[in-house]
C-alpha cells in the first residue's frame, strides 16, 4: 500500500508497537499482560490521548495475528 511503518516507535509518552506516521495509523499487538486487572483502563487512556494527537489505534490480540494473518491485514487495509 505504499505506507511504511516503523516497529516499536516512542510517541508521547507511550511505545507503539507499530506506528505509520504517513497517515497516522498505531497498530496495537495485545498479549497476555493486557488481559491483567487494570490494563483495560490503562490501554483506553493511552489510546484518548494518542487519538487527542490525531492517531487512529488499531488493536489486535496477539492470537488474532498468529491465528488469523490474512483477516488482521484485511482490517488494517480498510483502515488505511
Amino acid at each position: 500500500m505504499g505506507v511504511k511503518f516503523l516497529r516499536q516507535r516512542p510517541v508521547l509518552n507511550y511505545i507503539a508497537d507499530f506506528m505509520c506516521r504517513d497517515i497516522l495509523l498505531i497498530i496495537e499487538c495485545d498479549g497476555a499482560t493486557h488481559k491483567l486487572d487494570g490494563a483495560e483502563e490503562k490501554d483506553r487512556r493511552r489510546d484518548k490521548n494518542l487519538e487527542d494527537v490525531g492517531f487512529t489505534i488499531l488493536r489486535f490480540d496477539d492470537s488474532m495475528v498468529i491465528n488469523h494473518l490474512t483477516t488482521t491485514l484485511g482490517i488494517i487495509e480498510t483502515t488505511v
